[in-house]
This record gives C-alpha cells, sequence and structure tokens, in this order.
C-alpha cells in the first residue's frame, strides 16, 4: 500500500453521529420539513421512515409538492461528534448544538447577571 500524497486524500471511513442521523427534508415551495423520526400521519407513513425510503408518489401533504422539490436540511438532535468521544468533557459531548448553544449563553447571561448584581452592594 502506498503513502496518501497531497493528490490522494485519505478515504473518509468514519462519520460523525450527525451525519449518521437520518436527514430531515424542507419542501422549497412551502417550507414544511419532512421528519423521519416523526413520518406522515396524514398519509400513513410511520415514524422511522427516511426520506430515501418513501413512496414514489408521496407529496408534500402542505402544498402536494413532489418529492424533488425537497431539499436536505440536515439531522437535528444529534449530537456533532463521534459515538467513541461522546464519553469525554464532563458529558458535554453528548449534548445536541442547540443543548451546547443553550447552556453557552445561559450561562453567559446569568454571568452578565450575576456582574450587574454587585452594582447593587455599593
Amino acid at each position: 500500500m502506498t503513502e496518501p500524497t497531497e493528490e490522494q486524500p485519505l478515504p473518509k471511513t468514519e462519520k460523525t453521529l450527525a451525519e449518521t442521523a437520518p436527514s430531515r427534508y424542507e419542501c422549497r415551495s412551502c417550507g414544511y420539513v419532512y421528519e423521519p423520526n416523526k413520518g406522515d400521519s396524514s398519509q400513513n407513513i410511520p415514524a422511522g421512515t427516511t426520506f430515501e425510503e418513501l413512496p414514489s408518489q408521496w407529496r408534500c401533504p402542505v402544498c402536494g409538492a413532489r418529492r424533488n422539490v425537497f431539499t436536505d436540511v440536515g439531522a437535528v438532535d444529534a449530537p456533532s461528534g463521534f459515538q467513541e468521544n461522546l464519553s469525554y468533557g464532563f458529558g458535554v459531548n453528548q449534548l445536541t448544538p442547540r443543548q451546547k448553544n443553550l447552556l453557552i449563553f445561559g450561562a453567559l447571561a446569568l454571568g452578565f447577571l450575576m456582574f450587574m448584581s454587585f452594582y447593587g452592594l455599593g
């Protein structure tokens, strides 16, 4: 086996949890988002059905657009790291990006309020 060069990058074999989670698809006509973990109760599509597994005659439940109008908007509520790294970092690696944002900005707001409370002491 030859060493990889700049022209030959290493093949990407590992995927993050966000990359392996099922993607959501958004209708470009009306903005409806198909979420695989919810399915589509209006057309008897069970939860857990990925967009690729939808029947070819499936249409947007809001506007009736065909499947080719939908675009991939990525997964939601999946940790952004690799499975093997989730146990590191005081459990913070297990948080979804939304939860990490809440933790960061919540701590900043709490710190600001605490700092402002010192003005009341004087």
